[in-house]
């Protein structure tokens, strides 16, 4: 009960990270995994050079295990924010781990869509902007929206980590109150706290993913 207020805070941290983090991954996700189906071989769009870059650099990000990530990224989130301490800093490499990861889920539902369907778009000369809104997203919508719960669930736990090295948040909490303390019971209290996060976010996500299912 006495450190109820600071799991409160925790939980709110962790909150607002995960929230800025799968936002900027939506924005900035989309569009690249978008760009990285279409712009594939034998699709209307079809740009080799774009697509190579594209999936080099979403892979070399996503090679980079986040704890290195977080380091790596110190510089460059104390450029941008005046600080590497706190949940606005832990959001900047949890932001940049997201948007690779989300990107090649988002490639890979627009992948599952019937190749008839967006050739018979192109027959009828719609334009590349009016398939990618007409016919891929809404073919796809159902795993876009599993891919960003996997997504989310996966930045749940990448800000436990960043909670390691200052980012605050429910991880924050866990290793200053519980690992340095020896308090087993704020350590299970977390776990706990981060199963039913988990838990939530699946179930909602499940229930999304099913209600636009089109199949």
């Amino acid at each position: 009960m006495q450190l109820l207020p600071e799991m409160l805070k925790a939980f709110w941290e962790t909150l607002y990270m995960c929230g800025i983090s799968l936002g900027i991954a939506i924005v900035v996700g989309i569009p690249i995994g978008i760009l990285l189906f279409i712009s594939d071989r034998g699709l209307f769009f079809e740009n080799r050079f774009m697509n190579v870059t594209l999936g080099f650099v979403a892979n070399l990000i996503r090679s980079i295990p986040f704890l290195i990530l977080l380091v790596l990224l110190l510089p460059f989130t104390q450029w941008i924010l005046g600080t590497t301490i706190g949940p606005s800093a832990a959001a900047v490499p949890l932001s940049v781990a997201a948007i690779p990861f989300y990107a090649r889920l988002v490639e890979a539902s627009l992948r599952e869509v019937n190749k008839g369907v967006i050739e018979a778009a192109v027959a009828v000369g719609a334009k590349p902007w009016l398939i990618i809104r007409e016919v891929l997203l809404p073919e796809a919508k159902s795993g876009i929206i599993s891919g960003l719960t996997i997504t989310a669930i996966s930045l749940l736990g990448f800000s436990a980590m960043a909670g390691t090295v200052g980012g605050g948040g429910i991880g924050d909490l866990a290793i200053r109150f519980g690992y340095y303390r020896y308090d087993n019971q704020v350590l299970f209290t977390t776990v706990i706290l981060l199963i039913v996060l988990v838990q939530i976010i699946q179930f909602i996500g499940d229930w999304a993913a099913r209600k636009v299912d089109k199949r």
